[in-house]
């Protein structure tokens, strides 16, 4: 229970209370206690200037009679048309804190400057549902389509836009679904707003919030706009963690700025708002990250196959039409020709199938609590090399734990953990995470929280941002008063030697030096001491605070390394805190701060020895959004695949510069906008599940892809050579229900049963040409061998019924190129998983029914049942060469290393752009101009609108990018002198990695099958 008092102790002093109310609380120095705390603040009304203040005095006057500075206009003018932004007039940002502003005032505010809500580009969706009908397949199906009309062959025309409609629903459905999901989650995240109107404090939808209107923020409650405290005896603690990465709350306090989106730890304040909407600072950013190109390497991948499948169409086109006009073949047949070539020199279904098994894969990691909102992430996850993960509640659980404290000799760490304990908030509300950190430890102290119960707290003192300690006085149960204090450590030894000259002097050096100590190790320490009535003050210990490890977080690491993942932290808060959380997690032990991301360590490094650090790098500390983006630039630039994960506002560009963008848990809008795939569920093993079978679902792709690159070539190459050979060729018909059988049976291999590879999945696409032209030649010549048996007339099970042998042909072809697919889904047979039912059945059935055709002589003459005997054992004699071909060639190095670049060349390249950018700076800086003062981008490290002309004290991340910009924040062991030792050590480092990538290479048929 908390009792009342009105008189003022020594221990108040030391303590640092400066009045006490009447109801128990604490209220400012120079403060009515009777006053409302709405009305603590009194500020000028804009029509009540004071008479000394000449330069308010000339501003009020020509509010008033409209003028407007030249420069001025012309200011808005440009700000207006650059960012389509309408900036705050000065003069509505002069509300009266005790009044508000009038409904009508709000109106008009709300006419003028809109919602305050981000304004997203809405797509068309009628507009997004016609993309899907181009690419250079999709083009080429359109042109088949279209010939197939003009030919008045409707059963070409009706496969061909069946399978392009198919495509586009199954890819636009998915990624519809995925947008909703989304949306929901955003609109379960709907914020309110205290405001002052007409003098009254009311509830509002944030979105109704207007400039110069007045907020009221409390603890726990978020910013719903940009704004400014004018609060002028209150202070407040505002997490803006999703903004700047800062990891620990920043004071504020009258005049200082606050954002939209922050998250208000502590306090209570009055603040006045500056910018809504796309007028914030979350606004200006979720524009940057819109502007980031968001082009998918999987779409680059398809396209390259397109286009080179259309250049082999329209080079086969052309070689027929020569041949049919050679041999004096009428226009009819020439384009009849040219039909049957684009129906199998294009594979219709390569987008059906390969959407179709991107979705099947996206509804399974659904199951596992990750939203892909677009399809090509998993393929782009799948091939990741680098994922760069931040650290708080990725890494780590997010939430504070104490670890062993360091206690004074003669104390119980039971007295300090007690201490530390009566001088926390008992406030559940908007609970400081220390205090709750300290209150939750009592939970393995039971006979503290026992001794907890013989105290009343008479008085209790918030953490003071000037004195840096928090402190309560309480009354035991005999009556006698204890003050508690716990805070800064050097703090609170400074107040003990101050107040307790006798304390021995070998007990202050062993605590500073056990403070020293925590802080080499990364920990927060938060020091205690106390104070009992009649009796000297006494130093208790420190309490060691951090942000513990996920349970799961050191194995998943190894996990991700085993599968060549390489992981790297990047993080805000500072190197010790980033080494000792590394060393925990047996990341690695290179961890550096930023200071040689930003001009390459002054010059030191060139473009490919930036980048040799930043692939040795284990992780960075003192990250800001910049650095994120940089490192993945880096890292892309080496040709690797970059995860990046995210949470904040300010990670959303960089989430868009990644190969895959990863929202986290509790990720904010921006960032899920942003992300490729949002994930529900925290943690980094989430992740490396998805990678698994994201690896899974590419191998299914991959084995599709070869499969019909080999189907098509083999079809180009019989039917070509066929046409300029023997001037005939398959009937149309059943050249399209071979491309129908191709597609729908291997529309199964999306449930296949699929290993996931043991290292990073590439498109190999030299690899994929050379294995599809092997086995396509060796199809060709095998469907030429069984025509030339054929056409011998030899005696025996393979003998046509009549001259017609264009049915024993398509059932050949129908039989070895859906068992093709049983070949390109695994590197040898030998070493292989079972295909799934679906697929074995889907196979099947397909071979049933080209056997039919063959038997009743659809579209040609029945066959005799020894004839479709013969032509099925023949077609596993050829199945089973195909499956030694492909298993020689995969285990080929030379063919496994085509098209893969040597790291010289990668280093060519990143020198070649550094000196580009050395050349351009130097430029730049020739023609750099001045910039205006009052042109300062509103952000939370430049002044907002209006705001007063007094300095204040600059954040914690301000100091700390002075400390990196100005080279004082070293890594420890580290200086200029040891630069050449670092340079060596990551040589070192950088060979070791590439001898490990060089083992796992070898051992690449590795593969495990996913619990």
């Amino acid at each position: 229970m908390v009792s009342n008092r009105s008189s003022k102790t020594a221990e108040e002093q030391d303590l640092g209370v400066s009045n006490v109310s009447t109801h128990g609380g604490i209220v400012p120095p120079d403060s009515n206690p009777h006053q409302n705390r709405d009305h603590v603040v009194t500020m000028n009304n804009e029509n009540n200037v004071p008479d000394d203040d000449i330069d308010a005095l000339l501003q009020t006057l020509k509010d008033e009679s409209g003028e407007k500075d030249e420069e001025d206009e012309e200011v808005e003018k440009q700000d207006d048309l650059q960012t389509g932004i309408k900036k705050v007039p000065p003069q509505m940002l002069n509300t009266d804190p005790n009044l508000g502003l009038t409904n009508t005032e709000a109106r008009e505010r709300l006419g003028k400057f809109g919602a305050n809500i981000l304004s997203e580009h809405k797509e068309n969706m009628f507009i997004k549902f016609l993309m899907y009908f181009w690419g250079p397949i999709q083009v080429t199906m359109i042109g088949a389509a279209v010939l197939g009309g003009a030919l008045r062959d409707w059963v070409d025309l009706g496969v061909i836009c069946a399978l392009l409609l198919l495509n586009a629903c199954v890819g636009f459905l998915q990624e519809y679904q995925a947008s909703n999901i989304v949306a929901q989650l955003k609109s379960q995240l709907a914020a309110k707003a205290s405001v002052k109107r007409d003098g009254r404090m009311i509830e509002i939808d944030a979105k109704s919030v207007v400039p110069g209107d007045i907020v009221h923020v409390e603890e726990g409650s978020i910013v719903p706009a940009d704004g400014r405290v004018v609060s002028e005896h209150e202070f407040i603690q505002v997490d803006q963690s999703s903004l700047t990465g800062e990891s620990l709350a920043v004071e504020k306090q009258h005049g200082d700025d606050v954002f939209s989106s922050s998250l208000i730890k502590r306090g209570q304040a009055l603040i006045i708002v500056t910018g809504t909407g796309d007028n914030t600072y979350v606004g200006k950013s979720a524009k940057l990250s819109a502007s980031t190109n968001t082009r998918g390497h999987f779409t680059e991948v398809l396209n390259n196959l397109g286009i080179m499948l259309l250049i082999l169409v329209i080079l086969s086109v052309f070689i027929a039409f020569i041949g049919g006009f050679f041999y004096g073949k009428d226009v009819v047949t020439i384009l009849t020709y040219a039909l049957v070539i684009m129906i199998i020199g294009v594979p219709v279904g390569l987008p059906a199938v390969v959407t179709t098994t991107l979705a099947v894969g996206a509804a399974y990691l659904a199951r596992k609590k990750a939203i892909v909102q677009k399809l090509s992430a998993i393929e782009s996850l799948a091939g990741v090399t680098v994922l760069c993960s931040d650290k708080t509640g990725t890494l780590t659980k997010n939430k504070l734990s104490l670890t062993e404290p360091y206690t004074v000799e003669g104390v119980e760490t039971q007295d300090l953990i007690l201490c530390c304990a009566l001088a926390s908030s008992r406030k559940i509300k908007g609970l400081d995470p220390i205090d709750k950190c300290v209150l939750l430890a009592l939970l393995d102290y039971s006979d503290v929280k026992e001794r907890m119960k013989e105290y009343t707290v008479l008085e209790f003192r918030p953490f003071d941002p000037v004195r840096k300690r928090v402190g309560a006085v309480v009354e035991g149960r005999d009556g006698k008063k204890l003050t508690c204090i716990k805070g800064a450590p050097q703090t609170i030894l400074e107040l003990v030697v101050q107040r307790n000259p006798a304390l021995p002097q070998d007990v202050s050096i062993k605590y500073e030096e056990e403070v020293a100590e925590f802080a080499r190790r990364g920990f927060r320490s938060l020091g205690a001491a106390w104070q009992k009535e009649g009796s000297d003050w006494q130093i208790l210990g420190i309490l060691p605070i951090y942000d513990p490890p996920r349970i799961d977080t050191a194995t998943t690491i190894q996990d991700a390394k085993g599968l060549g993942l390489q992981v790297k932290m990047l993080t805000g808060d500072a190197v010790a805190i980033s080494k000792e959380l590394a060393r925990q997690l047996n990341l690695g032990s290179n961890i550096y701060d930023t200071k040689r991301l930003v001009g390459g360590d002054g010059g030191k490094l060139t473009g490919s020895e930036l980048g040799d650090f930043v692939v040795a790098a284990d992780g960075f500390a003192q990250v800001f959004p910049e650095h994120k983006y940089q490192v993945v630039d880096i890292l892309q630039r080496r040709g690797l695949l970059v995860a990046m994960t995210g949470d904040g506002v300010n990670d959303a560009p960089s989430l868009k510069k990644a190969d895959c963008g990863i929202a986290v848990s509790g990720a904010s809008d921006a960032a899920r906008s942003a992300a490729d795939i949002v994930f529900l569920a925290p943690g980094l093993g989430t992740i490396i599940d998805a990678v698994k079978t994201s690896r899974q679902i590419f191998h299914r792709m991959l084995a599709y892809v070869q499969y019909r690159i080999a189907l098509s070539l083999h079809l180009e190459i019989f039917l070509v050579t066929s046409i300029l050979i023997v001037q005939t060729y398959i009937n149309p018909e059943l050249i399209v229900f071979l491309a129908i059988f191709a597609d729908v049976a291997t529309l199964a291999i999306a449930y296949d049963n699929a290993p996931f590879s043991m290292d990073p999945v590439e498109w190999n696409l030299p690899k994929i040409w050379m294995m599809a032209l092997i086995l396509g030649v060796e199809l060709a010549a095998f469907t030429w061998l069984l025509y030339g048996i054929l056409l011998s007339g030899v005696s025996g099970f393979l003998t046509a019924s009549g001259t017609d042998f264009q049915l024993l042909l398509f059932l050949e072809i129908a039989l070895t190129e859906n068992w093709l697919i049983f070949i390109t889904r695994t590197e040898t047979l030998f070493k292989t998983m079972l295909p799934s039912w679906q697929l074995a059945g889907a196979v099947f059935v397909v071979d049933i029914i080209a056997t039919v055709f063959t038997v009743f002589g659809w579209w040609g003459s029945p066959q005799s049942a020894s004839s479709i005997v013969g032509v099925w054992l023949y077609s596993i004699g050829v199945f089973v060469v195909l499956a030694a071909t492909h298993g020689l060639i995969n285990t080929s190095r030379w063919v496994n290393s085509l098209g893969k670049k040597e790291p010289s060349e990668l280093r060519s390249f990143e020198d070649f752009l550094f000196q580009l950018q050395s050349v351009s700076r130097s430029h730049e800086k020739g023609f750099r101009k001045p910039r205006r003062k009052d042109s300062t981008m509103h952000s939370p490290r430049s002044p907002s609108l209006a705001k007063p002309k007094r300095e204040t004290p600059p954040t914690q991340i301000e100091a700390q990018r002075n400390d990196v910009e100005d080279g004082e924040a070293d890594v420890e062991g580290e200086s200029s002198d040891g630069y050449e030792t670092e340079r060596e050590g990551i040589a070192k480092e950088q060979r070791r990695r590439e001898s490990n990538a060089t083992l796992r290479r070898r051992n690449s048929t590795i593969y495990s099958k996913e619990g």
